[in-house]
């Protein structure tokens, strides 16, 4: 009697914000990640690092992985390979959540299309640890990813933004590469209303972390540098 192949279930597991934060990091994962038999990830190397952090006890050999910067069809077709044979995936990105700012959803979509049983785990994400810090509307709230590297159009888009955010009530997130954060907050400050709140949200879980929100006329009083730090900006105009 031939029996059928219960398929197996995709797994979305958070990694850290910071390398030194690890009690950040649930430690009912490693239950799931014991269960899984391929994991998709960014880069391998790191990502063997954060789990060899996690659970010691984990034989790396043991496990397949492949790497998902990409996104193309054969990643996709491995996943779904594995997953019609009982197999469980675990998707991790190089910090943060799985689909969350973060590639990964791709995957998932072709997951969830197929009828697999998605399973998202609990762990630190940036963009809601700093809109919970913020005081800003977590009711509404848009998130917009980079804004344009061009110093004109980020000024354009920010204006657009503030302008959302004051027909809305809604809070506006955005990120930037390290090394521009500085020039990101000149633009905030020179561009928007003298009102309107800023939150820039830095080293988020680190030992450096720091979450500040004011007005844009009292962040012309300040002067922290974000220079080459993680951070999130979000914006409330009133």
């Amino acid at each position: 009697m031939k029996h059928e192949i219960i398929p197996g279930k995709l797994y979305l597991i958070p990694s850290l914000l910071d390398e030194e934060a690890i009690e950040t990091i649930p430690h009912y994962l490693i239950d799931s990640i014991k269960k899984c038999s391929l994991f998709l990830v960014e880069q391998p190397k790191t990502t063997r690092r954060f789990l060899k952090k996690l659970w010691k006890e984990i034989v790396i050999d043991h496990y397949e992985w492949l790497e998902i910067s990409d996104g193309g069809e054969s990643v996709r077709q491995h996943m779904l390979n594995a997953l019609s044979a009982g197999k469980n995936v675990g998707i991790l990105s190089e910090a943060g959540c799985p689909g969350i700012a973060d590639p990964g959803q791709l995957l998932v979509k072709a997951a969830q299309l197929r009828g697999y049983t998605v399973s998202p785990l609990v762990g630190p994400n940036s963009i809601i640890l700093a809109l919970m810090a913020s005081g800003m509307n977590g009711q509404q709230f848009s998130f917009h990813g980079y804004l344009p590297i061009d110093a004109g159009e980020r000024k354009k888009k920010i204006k657009e933004l503030e302008n959302i955010s004051l027909k809305s009530g809604a809070t506006q997130i955005f990120i930037e590469t390290p090394y521009r954060n500085q020039a990101m907050l000149a633009d905030l400050i020179q561009t928007c209303n003298q009102q309107t709140l800023l939150c820039v949200a830095a080293d988020i879980t680190g030992k450096n972390e720091s979450i500040v929100t004011q007005s844009i006329s009292d962040w012309k009083k300040l002067t922290t540098s974000y220079h080459k730090r993680p951070a999130i900006f979000l914006i409330k105009a009133s």
